[in-house]
């Protein structure tokens, strides 16, 4: 698997992907509750291309997997109860992390998360971060199989109704 900064011109592409993900979502269980074109969507892929921070996953050419790596936590994490306390742009957020529902078990996400850690502490930062809805089992068992710590549930001032707090998960190094 190959992992890149997605460009302009796969931007249409990721956008379809993730609605493929949410569509197979919503027929199955939408653990992370994202919603048909509202989120993840193409206008949400477009404005993390440009800002430098949507990936790609791609094996023999075919779109794998998406994800957001930044230092934003789009949120309020000082409500966490992190075990190392740590000022906002000091660690990277992990967001939205799809992978191709027939691949899903494979080792994707734990590559995923391997390019995650390397790449924050390759860039200067103390620790990867990021939240998923609660009840979201598989991504909360990918996360803790790749050292994660739990640091609680909170409301991180999203306004978002039907998600009024989020888990929170940390690794230091």
């Amino acid at each position: 698997m190959q992992i890149e900064n997605c460009r302009e011109t796969d931007v249409a592409h990721v956008g379809a992907f993730y609605d493929s993900v949410v569509l197979w979502l919503d027929h199955h269980i939408n653990y992370p509750k994202w919603m048909y074109r509202i989120y993840p969507s193409e206008s949400f892929v477009r404005e993390m291309t440009a800002a430098g921070e949507q990936y790609i996953c791609t094996d023999k050419q075919r779109l794998v997997g998406a994800f957001v790596l930044n230092a934003n936590p789009q949120g309020n994490y000082q409500k966490g109860h992190w075990k190392r306390d740590l000022p906002d742009g000091s660690y990277m957020v992990l967001h939205a992390l799809a992978i191709a529902p027939k691949l899903q078990g494979k080792g994707l996400g734990t590559a995923v998360v391997r390019f995650c850690t390397e790449k924050a502490k390759a860039d200067g930062y103390k620790a990867l971060r990021l939240d998923i809805v609660p009840g979201n089992l598989p991504a909360q068992k990918l996360y803790e199989k790749n050292g994660f710590q739990y640091a609680g549930d909170a409301d991180l001032d999203r306004g978002i109704e039907h998600i009024p707090a989020f888990s929170l998960y940390e690794l230091n190094w």
